[in-house]
This record gives structure tokens, sequence and C-alpha cells, in this order.
């Protein structure tokens, strides 16, 4: 949910996710999410894409990386890195910083939901086909069970959101939309 991923004024704005992002109307659907989380008692983890200035520690082993590099975005403490207006952490809510696809990929996010006591996660957020899929799956890879917000997740497109959530995630994570999950908690 940062300004270079999905940002009309991004690094990444020529992608198609700023207006993409307004025709899912992910950030309202994103609040409306971890306001209910937080009513329910539910711990609020904002996860966010920080390179040095100068990318010399990203590993450009993927197309994905070299295309963060040569942006120069996601540099913490930039603009670009900030998260998008309208997505603010509350006072309670967490921050996991990260560099690769996965958000458990080289972080405090396992330890944090396990000290929590989370076995099953929520995930929302940008993009859907990447970060949110390769989070997906290592989630569940590692034994959480994994629920993806169709609503509350944005990509390039809606073909590539459609390809995300109707057939690489299909065996992965189940599939609800934002008032599926508040009603299931609920909020």
């Amino acid at each position: 949910m940062q300004v270079d991923a999905i940002g009309p004024e991004g690094a990444f704005a020529d992608s198609g996710a700023p207006e993409h992002a307004i025709s899912q109307n992910v950030v309202a659907q994103v609040n409306r999410l971890a306001d209910a989380a937080r009513a329910a008692g539910m711990p609020v983890i904002w996860v966010v894409h920080y390179e040095t200035a100068s990318h010399a520690d990203t590993k450009q082993n993927a197309e994905i990386f070299k295309g963060i590099v040569e942006a120069d975005s996601l540099v913490k403490d930039t603009p670009g890195a900030a998260l998008v207006p309208g997505c603010e952490p509350q006072d309670a809510d967490l921050i996991v910083e990260k560099q690769r696809m996965s958000a458990f990929a080289g972080t405090s996010l396992d330890a944090k939901l396990r000290g929590l006591g989370v076995e099953k996660i929520v995930i929302s957020g940008a993009w859907t086909n990447f970060s949110v899929e390769g989070t997906a799956r290592q989630g569940a890879d590692i034994g959480y069970e994994v629920v993806v917000v169709t609503d509350g997740t944005v990509t390039m497109n809606d073909e590539w959101q459609n390809v995300a959530l109707n057939y690489a995630l299909t065996t992965i994570a189940e599939r609800l939309s934002v008032d599926e999950v508040i009603e299931a908690i609920g909020a």
C-alpha cells in the first residue's frame, strides 16, 4: 500500500496499479478491514518494502527486484516509500519491514505472529500477484491458515488480479471479501 507501488505519483504509476487501486477502492477496503480487526481485538500488521538509498543490499535475481532498483523506488524515508494517504497505522498496529516479495522472507513477521498466538492470517494489500501471493504461499508453507481478501488487494489490472485470486491461490488460501471477513470476525 505504498506510494511507489500504487500511488499516481509513484515509481510504478505507469503500471496500471493506481487505476486498479481506484477501481478496487482498495484504500477504503483495507481501512474497513483494519478497523474491524482492531475492533475485534485482532492485531493489525502493516508490511512495508523498504530499500536502502544505494540499493546495494538488494539481490537482483529476478526482474521484479531489478525493476525496483532501476526505478530507484521504495527507498526508506522517501515519499515513494510512504504508505498511500488513507493508510495510516494506528498506535497499536505493528510494522514489519521487508525487501523481498513475501512478508515472511527475512523478516520478523513469523516471530511476531507466533508470539501473538496467531494461527490464521488475513492478507490484503498490493500487489496481489507478487507480494500478496508470495506471502500467502510462504504463510501456508510454514503452517498458517491463510485468507486473502479479494476486494482488499490490488495489482496492475483485472486480468492479473483474476489470475492471482482465481488460479494461483485457489489451493493456497481461502479467498473472502472484506464484508465476509468482517462478518466472520464478528466486528
